[in-house]
């Protein structure tokens, strides 16, 4: 192998899982950018990605990887500046271990995150999301997956590695049914389920094969769904939704809408941001305030409470543009 392989192989194997005790979550996420880094540099040098080198990823090749995943795959500056967390976070690893490419290394630190803004979220309306629940086939095996997919993605929140990482043991059939979620961080949550989601899960159950591996949703192969097949499903299922409710149309409707939809529904049934936070695991009470600026209810709330300004009637001189001048000159 390379020396890019070689040494890719001991950060993603050995330094994330080991040394820095990284979750499973995280080794797969820069498991991932690194694909899409050596996939496109490969396809620039003309050669296959293990014959890359190290030095062929230097910084003005990763500011044009990074322009690429913007402008080609239409990712968003949050996703750019996770994928250049990755990359920077394998060469301060590289530091230590090939002093030789400390300058390169510097340069590459030195490309700046960007700025995010800080946008209102989309999530789906009642109307929106039965449309999307009903969207699958209940006949056929596939459908009935995807319907208990789509069931515990919105009824727990979950973000879409936590939905296809699900096991069968994490499931507990005892009367509340609870799902067990290994989330963000290692940070572990227990979540009781409506009895409609049970019963879809136990649907799915029925149909789905004993053979292959042992997560709870697994692919027309027998293999655990994977992120990109998850997303295929639903960008097909929001298909035969919108036919339905054509208010889909202007919404792009990920994965994480579902875990938005969740949230924001939560919040106007108890009007309570802590259990939002506490319901989908999030690490900080920050992460949760947007859904606040997102839900217009508080807000009603607080114009309720305020009275109107109230001005008195007068008669209004508007003064000499040239006296104004000078008074504002004196200053």
């Amino acid at each position: 192998m390379s020396d890019l392989a070689t040494h890719l192989s001991g950060f993603l194997r050995e330094h994330l899982p080991t040394s820095r005790n990284a979750s499973q979550h995280t080794c797969d996420a820069y498991a991932y950018s690194f694909r899409l880094l050596l996939e496109f540099v490969a396809g620039k040098q003309k050669c296959k990605p293990s014959q890359l080198s190290i030095s062929q990823i230097n910084a003005s090749t990763v500011m044009a990887f990074l322009e690429h995943i913007e402008g080609k795959r239409g990712n968003c500056p949050r996703t750019r500046n996770a994928r250049l967390a990755a990359i920077k976070s394998f060469f301060r690893y590289l530091e230590y271990r090939m002093p030789a490419c400390l300058d390169q290394s510097r340069q590459i630190h030195a490309i700046p995150m960007k700025k995010t803004d800080q946008t209102l979220i989309d999530y789906l309306t009642r109307d929106e999301l039965n449309a999307l629940l009903d969207a699958p086939d209940p006949h056929t095996p596939s459908g009935i997956r995807d319907r208990a997919m789509l069931q515990l993605a919105y009824a727990c929140g979950l973000r879409v590695a936590e939905l296809v990482s699900l096991r069968i043991d994490q499931f507990d059939t005892r009367n509340p049914a609870t799902i067990h979620v290994l989330g963000k961080g290692r940070r572990e949550r227990v979540l009781p389920l409506w009895k409609e989601t049970v019963t879809a899960v136990k649907e799915w159950q029925k149909v789905r094969s004993q053979a292959g591996d042992q997560e709870l949703f697994l692919n027309a192969n027998g293999r655990a769904m994977t992120r990109s097949g998850f997303e295929y499903i639903l960008a097909k299922h929001i298909a035969v939704a919108t036919k339905k409710q054509p208010s889909l149309t202007e919404k792009r409707v990920s994965p994480h809408v579902l875990r938005h939809t969740c949230a924001m529904h939560t919040l106007q049934a108890t009007g309570d941001v802590r259990k939002v936070s506490l319901w989908l695991g999030h690490a900080s009470m920050q992460s949760t305030e947007m859904y606040l600026r997102a839900d217009p209810t508080e807000k009603l709330e607080a114009l309720a409470k305020r009275a109107p300004p109230g001005l008195q009637r007068g008669r209004f001189r508007a003064p000499d543009k040239l006296i104004a001048m000078l008074q504002a000159a004196s200053h």
